[in-house]
């Protein structure tokens, strides 16, 4: 079974009378337990297929499945439950609750699927030891550096054991050092949980991490995924 799969994908936008194909046909599948760059230029589609493959857009044309499940026309309550269940999401501002502690950020997607306390601990526990955040699970988002709230996203991410994670430049606001240690955790913990990255960026730290690298341009791919190792 594939994590993901794009069957001739058509984005479009309209903005006056200017059309813009944000994606022109693609066809992709990312196989589970991948971890995947894609890249290209500003304007090239990364983001546009992200938020696709997320179940947070829909095409104009083409199909989508998450996990053998075809996605494209599911209403709105039916993808946020997708969401919830099947996709992790890692942002570039790592989009931490802010008046939460990382422990609390970290519960909240169990909280939402109504995992019981029990459990919820026990994950939680895990999670924030695995990106060696135990002493710091206490702290709020503005009592931490950027790089720690970037592996509380990590984390939470990871809380509900979803198919997928699909981070959106995830390194673009970190240092040389915090990046590089966040793509080593994230590469660790999918060789150890089975959980399929994909990865949008610009970023020589992420594509060197990544065991396939996909190359978009003008809506289109241009690459299909040599690898980067």
């Amino acid at each position: 079974m594939y994590a993901i799969e794009l069957e001739n994908v058509v984005r479009t936008y309209q903005i006056g009378d200017v059309m813009t194909h944000a994606l022109d046909g693609v066809s992709l599948r990312f196989a589970e337990g991948e971890f995947t760059a894609v890249v290209g230029p500003s304007g090239s589609g990364k983001t546009t297929m992200l938020q696709l493959m997320g179940c947070l857009d829909r095409p104009n044309s083409g199909v989508v499945k998450v996990g053998g499940q075809d996605v494209t026309n599911l209403n709105a309550n039916k993808r946020a439950d997708l969401r919830r269940e099947k996709i992790g999401f890692i942002f570039q501002f790592f989009a931490l609750v802010p008046v939460l502690t990382a422990y609390e950020n970290v519960e909240l997607p169990l909280l939402l699927n109504g995992v019981n306390s029990r459990e919820r601990k026990e994950r939680v526990d895990e999670l924030l030891n695995a990106v060696g955040l135990a002493d710091r699970s206490a702290h709020r988002p503005d009592q931490m550096s950027g790089g720690e709230q970037q592996r509380v996203a990590i984390a939470r991410a990871l809380a509900p054991r979803p198919l997928l994670v699909l981070a959106d430049e995830p390194t673009a606001n970190l240092d040389t050092d915090n990046g590089t240690q966040a793509m080593e955790i994230m590469q660790r913990l999918n060789s150890e949980t089975g959980t399929a990255f994909i990865f949008a960026t610009h970023d020589p730290r992420v594509m060197v991490h990544a065991r396939r690298v996909i190359e978009l341009q003008d809506g289109r791919v241009v690459s299909n995924g040599e690898s980067a190792q």
